[in-house]
């Protein structure tokens, strides 16, 4: 894909993973503020958490420097999905290791791009 704004630093992340329990709404309001401080990112509004009845958890975070989105199903498995964008660099083990703790995850993999 062709950089069209080449002066501009982006950087982004996927890191999915299985877990054992379902995950709720206070974890992710918990876990989004959390990675925010591990690396080091200026929140601009306190998470935002929704439940849809078909397709489980949604979270999100602004940051001064853009923001994630988490996802999170129950059926029909437990596992989650998170995006990470920002404008400013970021330490993506820092993203790995805090999500793989902060969940209890038995399986992640990641992506970075």
């Amino acid at each position: 894909m062709q950089d069209l704004a080449p002066e501009i630093y982006r950087q982004r992340m996927v890191v999915e993973g299985l877990v054992t329990e379902p995950i709720d709404a206070e974890s992710i309001k918990g876990y989004l503020s959390q990675l925010s401080k591990a690396i080091d990112m200026v929140e601009l509004i306190e998470p935002v958490t929704h439940q849809s009845p078909l397709y489980g958890w949604a979270g999100w975070i602004h940051w001064e420097t853009s923001g994630a989105h988490f996802y999170a199903w129950d059926e029909p498995r437990l596992f989650f999905s998170v995006d990470v964008y920002a404008c400013k660099p970021f330490s993506a083990s820092t993203v790995v290791d805090l999500t793989t703790e902060w969940f209890g995850a038995t399986r992640v993999v990641h992506k970075e791009f």
